[in-house]
């Protein structure tokens, strides 16, 4: 039987959007997008042909694309993963493999450090896990790219620090690159290999009127969002975790990518793209989805 079910379901204390594509009786993977804030639709959109022949599901997180407003001033991670053990415990999934892209991957990986047994595996795709260095880095880039002085402000962040409390380097380091450079030219430069690229994901984005985001950054941004270090929580993963990146993409590789290779034991595949690798690669980006489901 071949499903394509789009759902908004009440699970826990949000409504979330959710479709599922495929074979009912094909292996489960389950899509999580980046942003944050972002959204599945350009995914299932640009690739989801390619996946036809798994159960394909594509979450809108909470807050994000078709599900519900978020209603809470900060979020946090453990609620995210929460948000995906309620998807597979209402399609009544015994275990599923995650597909996570950007900062999705660090919701993938830490639902398989908590849920073991219901995940199969850990596609990181782009990955974000280290927000202080990913901060650092879009500082250093955006000094070389504006050719301005990008000093790392961690030192007198840590000397105005009262004792006991910890330094939010990762705000002060971000506050300073989006002053350089704002937000969007920054990481529009630092994502896509060329202008081509950006416009057709663009294009795409349009199409979905989906828009938004803010609320979603905002209230991870209000639970310390630019201070999050996932990599020591990388040791306990007992999941097989694939990792698949863009040469050209700054935010991800190498810097983030490294923590997964040398914590976690990734296979890793660096396709020549960008942060959205099926735009620029979607034959290769495929084949290693594929190759990473039948290991």
């Amino acid at each position: 039987m071949m499903l394509d079910d789009s759902y908004l379901e009440s699970l826990g204390d949000t409504e979330l959007y959710f479709e599922v594509v495929g074979p009912e009786d094909a292996p489960a993977l389950l899509f999580l997008h980046g942003g944050p804030g972002y959204n599945s639709f350009s995914f299932r959109s640009l690739v989801g042909e390619a996946f036809e022949d798994f159960k394909m599901i594509y979450l809108d997180q909470r807050g994000a694309g078709r599900s519900a407003p978020l209603d809470r001033d900060a979020l946090d991670l453990d609620t995210l993963v929460g948000d995906v053990e309620a998807v597979r415990a209402h399609l009544d999934l015994s275990s599923l493999s995650l597909l996570g892209h950007g900062f999705g991957a660090v919701i993938a990986l830490e639902y398989a450090r908590r849920f073991p047994k219901r995940a199969d595996r850990v596609i990181a795709v782009s990955p974000w896990l280290h927000m202080p260095q990913l901060a650092l880095t879009l500082l250093q880039e955006a000094g070389r790219l504006t050719g301005k002085s990008a000093q790392d402000p961690a030192n007198e962040v840590i000397e105005r620090t009262p004792e006991g409390k910890y330094p939010q380097l990762g705000a002060a380091r971000i506050e300073a690159a989006f002053k350089l450079l704002n937000a969007r030219d920054l990481l529009n430069a630092l994502q896509f290999q060329d202008a081509q690229s950006r416009m057709h994901l663009e294009f795409v984005d349009v199409e979905s009127q989906l828009l938004g985001g803010a609320e979603v950054q905002q209230a991870l941004v209000a639970h310390g969002f630019w201070e999050f270090e996932y990599p020591p929580f990388l040791m306990e993963l007992k999941t097989p975790v694939h990792a698949i990146v863009g040469e050209n993409d700054r935010t991800s590789y190498p810097e983030q990518t490294d923590w997964l290779q040398d914590l976690a034991g990734a296979d890793l595949v660096v396709l020549p793209a960008g942060h959205y690798p099926w735009l620029d690669d979607e034959d290769g980006f495929v084949e290693t989805v594929r190759e990473a489901m039948e290991s």
